[in-house]
């Protein structure tokens, strides 16, 4: 049978069949060189895993949709590196799983957050943004002030995450619960967007 353009067109399967593979062939063309660049597989310089209550963090950030807002993507424009610091690179993403890229920035981006305020004014920034951002639309977070962090489970995703590339130690992993004890939510959060960005600021 000869698969003419024409007789393709008025063949809806074949269309589908050969739109697939043609998208598939594409995305793997662009795609899985991607694993075996270093640049994208080999940490920056200075990069460590995150502690187990950055980790925490992260997750909450996660949980909240806080990406939903704000990207943590710097792009390799002079508009962006002015306001926000230097572009983003893989290597600073590649114990983060999955990465908080993103391309939505409603907020302000929070790559390079960390150290830029103190963690009194993230408190406040939590708990009531338009009590330092008066413009800010951002709803408040005031129960993570009063929420535990889970110690129960962070073993167990330190060890996961372990199998997945993160060069976790066995002593760090056992340390974990208590280096959440009587830490809140709030605390966790906040040890996270403190975490962000600083290796490539401190490697300026």
């Amino acid at each position: 049978m000869k698969l003419s353009q024409e007789h393709v067109e008025s063949n809806l399967p074949w269309l589908i069949i050969l739109v697939l593979l043609v998208v598939s062939v594409g995305g793997l063309v662009e795609i899985v060189p991607l694993f075996f660049q270093k640049s994208t597989t080999q940490p920056v310089a200075g990069l460590k895993p995150y502690t187990a209550l950055t980790l925490t963090g992260r997750d909450i950030y996660v949980r909240e949709g806080c990406y939903n807002c704000h990207s943590q993507m710097i792009r390799p424009f002079r508009a962006e590196t002015e306001r926000y610091g230097p572009y983003s690179v893989a290597g600073e993403f590649v114990y983060d799983h999955p990465f908080q890229w993103g391309s939505k920035r409603t907020g302000p981006d929070l790559a390079r957050v960390g150290g830029r305020y103190s963690d009194d004014w993230h408190r406040v920034h939590l708990n009531n943004p338009r009590d330092v951002v008066p413009e800010s639309n951002m709803p408040g977070y005031p129960w993570l002030a009063k929420t535990p962090a889970d110690a129960a489970v962070i073993s167990a995703k330190m060890r996961t995450l372990r199998v997945l590339g993160v060069p976790y130690t066995d002593d760090e992993i056992a340390k974990a619960p208590a280096a959440l004890k009587d830490k809140t939510e709030q605390d966790a959060l906040i040890a996270y967007l403190q975490a962000m960005g600083i290796t490539m600021k401190n490697a300026r």
